[in-house]
């Protein structure tokens, strides 16, 4: 028998979450199915997703939920953030590990060199190569505070 996929691993845990009957999981995995069905009819992958493919989407899922609990802190609605940090927790699981900060610095200081940056100038020389190098483990805005910070 093959190696499971992550595509495999979401479908398989939503039907154990609605035998559990886990609101949050469940919608925390539908909303990732939702969102995986939606980059494969767009038209922006071909085909059925590879894992990383995969990765990137169920990264974005992650940013959107980060994105609402910082509104919804913002104005107030502690309850609408709790359960969104609820199913980013969820959401998670099937992301790789997260990069710490000096993880970040390690692979933007390497990038800056091999670019020979020198400026904030050179900033649209980093950013990609960056982003590329850290893809699904560690937020944009995360490796783009390093970028400025180290290239400042």
């Amino acid at each position: 028998m093959s190696e499971q996929t992550l595509l495999d691993r979401v479908n398989n845990d939503l039907k154990e979450a609605m035998r559990r009957k886990d609101e949050t999981a469940k919608l925390a995995l539908r909303s990732m199915k939702s969102a995986i069905l939606e980059a494969q009819k767009s038209g922006d992958y071909s085909g059925d997703l590879s894992d990383d493919e995969l990765t990137v989407v169920i990264a974005k899922t992650a940013k959107q939920r980060r994105d609402a609990i910082v509104e919804y802190e913002r104005v107030g609605r502690a309850d609408l953030a709790a359960v969104e940090f609820a199913e980013l927790a969820v959401i998670e699981v099937y992301l790789p590990r997260q990069l710490s900060a000096a993880e970040i610095e390690t692979i933007v200081a390497e990038v800056i060199a091999q670019t020979g940056a020198q400026s904030m100038k050179d900033i649209s020389k980093v950013m990609p190569a960056a982003l590329e190098r850290v893809a699904g483990q560690a937020d944009g805005r995360a490796v783009n505070q390093i970028v400025r910070k180290l290239l400042g």
